[in-house]
């Protein structure tokens, strides 16, 4: 408990104390009355100053000001008890309210913990110098150790280790790292010492951009939640002008119409019940609970949720559509075959990899890792990149252009046929066709099992687009389960795609769209719902998506889904737990048959059983 949660609780006891020791005593009149204060100001002078401060603001309807005039009014009719046991237990629950959200909390502030305090410089003297990560320059060599966190984004160039990715991933096996890998900030390095060269100035890596999304996501609300918020901005001056008319209307229709004289006591008192049973905290504190605690336990597994309006939106899909290479497949291509026309394997393979050299894609990475000699820049010219096709280089003063089928139809090349299942990368030189290399990939481990689960929670569709060819997308869309696939598509059909199956979604269902996010951005900020999965270090990610998945594990798409039905559940189960469990109370206070005893539970007790049933959003079952 905190320094504040503590002091509520001492002041608790000491009022629990007090009302059952006066209770005790044989004292009447002023004196009682005056005994009774002293735990009703120890337990109710922060409310008290509250409601004082709410009418000089001019902001008076408020559950303070709800509270004080219920309790100022029992004490006033005498009903000192009463009075004093409304307030101690309103401040029960919200102790209880406090310590569930500060659990909340702590959950997050588990992610929280990848934020590094320092970075390691090496001095010219060879001596180690602890400096602020904002200090640390691009191009910098920084010393990482075991048991410390990497606070910049980069490339190791020296030392191998095991990194400890729980905080990013939810997962605890560790990630083997050596030099010339990259390596995220928020990692901590477990065994060996890392020499790293930095790529990103600490406000723009990792772990500044995973912190700011979540520390902003309580900024992005849900339907619900601005609901509840436009529900008690209004209800709350309703119920008081409700309870007014209560005290005084019944009374006087007694004295005018009915010549009766009335009990104004009784009505008085109906009315303070009244508005002790009104009071809207469950509502107020239980369903922004809900939605923090589903973005705490979300996060703890390494699904981060940029607000809640996301997470309500996550709940309502229906229509589950991906991107294959790197999502649903391991994304890393190897050279299967080399089919030359006129040449050797070896020139053919070499061709192509000095052509692609300059490209990231995992296709031309695949065609240098075969090659497996460092390209000779100097031997490369005019290099020309094809969106979708491929690409034209000049090399040893001959025009080669590697690519897809599209791309030998552009350029009016006869090209083989290949049945053969993998990607098809075909290669000519001086317009003229000189052989195709097969290049294949492989389906992730668990993406059949994640599109079968999928499948079992209610998704009704699941859909795959590709660039790749036809066969290569037909064979992947049969093997894993999925209901529709899209192949041979540019980066611009995707978008095409994306928006074809929008509007043949009902008005209630929601289409999600999971991709690596490095170059689908367009794609994730098109759909309902935008998922990257896989994006340790993607800037893109990050940006475009409203959900980012910190590994590559398809099953964490089923994860979130369930994660985000099981909030939104919870949620409605307090708004309907409350509302209805207040109406009815309210009707019974109003007849005269709830006392105060009553309204403390409507109000105390279905609080903290609504704030009880929004801490389950915390726990994360396994799948």
């Amino acid at each position: 408990m905190t320094k504040k949660q503590k002091k509520a609780l001492i002041r608790i006891i000491i009022s629990v104390a007090l009302v059952g020791l006066i209770s005790l005593l044989p004292v009447k009149g002023y004196l009682r009355f005056g005994m009774f204060m002293i735990p009703y100001l120890v337990i109710g002078y922060d409310i008290l100053r509250k409601a004082v401060k709410g009418i000089m603001n001019r902001q008076v309807f408020d559950e303070n000001f709800l509270m004080a005039v219920a309790t100022i009014g029992a004490i006033a009719l005498g009903d000192y008890t009463e009075g004093v046991a409304v307030m101690i237990f309103y401040q029960i629950g919200e102790l209880f309210q406090s310590y569930a959200v500060g659990k909340s909390r702590r959950n997050i502030s588990e992610l929280m913990d990848i934020r590094p305090d320092y970075a390691n410089i090496r001095t010219e003297s060879g001596e180690l110098e602890q400096v602020d990560p904002d200090e640390v320059e691009i191009g910098s060599i920084i010393v990482v150790q075991p048991g410390e966190k990497v606070p910049v984004d980069g490339i190791i160039v020296e030392g191998k280790s095991s990194l400890n990715t729980s905080a990013l991933t939810g997962e605890s096996l560790p990630r083997d790292a050596a030099a010339g890998d990259e390596i995220i900030s928020g990692c901590i390095n477990m065994t060996g010492v890392l020499e790293i060269k930095t790529t990103r100035e600490f406000g723009e890596s990792t772990v500044s951009k995973i912190l700011d999304m979540v520390e902003n996501a309580s900024s992005r609300k849900s339907r619900s939640e601005n609901f509840i918020s436009k529900f008690a901005h209004y209800y709350t001056p309703i119920v008081c002008y409700l309870a007014a008319a209560l005290a005084i209307l019944p009374p006087l229709v007694s004295i005018l119409f009915l010549r009766i004289a009335p009990n104004w006591g009784e009505w008085i008192f109906r009315a303070l019940t009244f508005l002790v049973i009104s009071c809207p905290c469950a509502l107020v504190i239980s369903i922004p609970l809900s939605f923090f605690a589903g973005i705490g336990g979300a996060s703890r597994s390494g699904v981060l949720v940029k607000g809640s309006n996301y997470l309500e939106t996550l709940a309502q899909t229906s229509c589950v559509v991906f991107d294959k290479t790197g999502t649903l497949t391991q994304g890393v291509f190897a050279v299967a075959s080399v089919h030359p026309a006129g040449m050797t394997e070896a020139e053919l393979l070499e061709y192509a990899a000095l052509a692609e050299s300059y490209s990231g894609h995992p296709i031309s990475k695949s065609l240098q890792k075969a090659y497996g000699k460092s390209a000779d820049q100097n031997r490369i010219g005019e290099v020309e990149e094809i969106s979708g096709n491929g690409v034209k280089a000049v090399i040893d003063g001959k025009e080669v252009a590697v690519g897809n089928d599209k791309l030998m139809k552009k350029l009016g090349v006869s090209y083989e046929e290949s049945n053969e299942i993998g990607t098809i990368v075909h290669v000519a030189i001086d317009g003229k066709y000189a052989g195709n290399i097969l290049i294949s990939d492989q389906s992730k481990p668990t993406s059949a099992e994640a599109i079968k689960s999928l499948k079992k929670a209610g998704v009704c569709k699941t859909v795959m687009l590709t660039g790749d060819r036809r066969n290569v997308a037909e064979h992947v869309a049969k093997e894993l389960g999925l209901t529709e696939y899209y192949a041979e598509l540019l980066p611009a059909d995707k978008v095409t795609s994306v928006e074809k199956l929008l509007a043949e979604q009902g008005s209630h269902d929601k289409l999600a769209f999971v991709g690596d996010g490095i170059n689908d951005a367009p794609v994730l900020s098109r759909a309902d719902i935008g998922i990257a999965m896989g994006a340790m270090g993607s800037d893109a990610a990050i940006e475009a998506a409203d959900i980012v998945l910190m590994d590559d594990d398809p099953m964490k798409i089923v994860k979130a889904i369930k994660i985000a039905r099981k909030c939104i559940r919870i949620v409605y189960e307090n708004i309907y737990f409350a509302i209805g469990i207040k109406v009815i109370c309210l009707i019974l206070g109003a007849l005269g048959i709830a006392n105060m005893w009553a309204a403390i539970f409507a109000d105390v007790g279905v609080m903290v059983i609504a704030v009880l049933n929004a801490i389950r959003a915390l726990s994360v079952k396994k799948l």
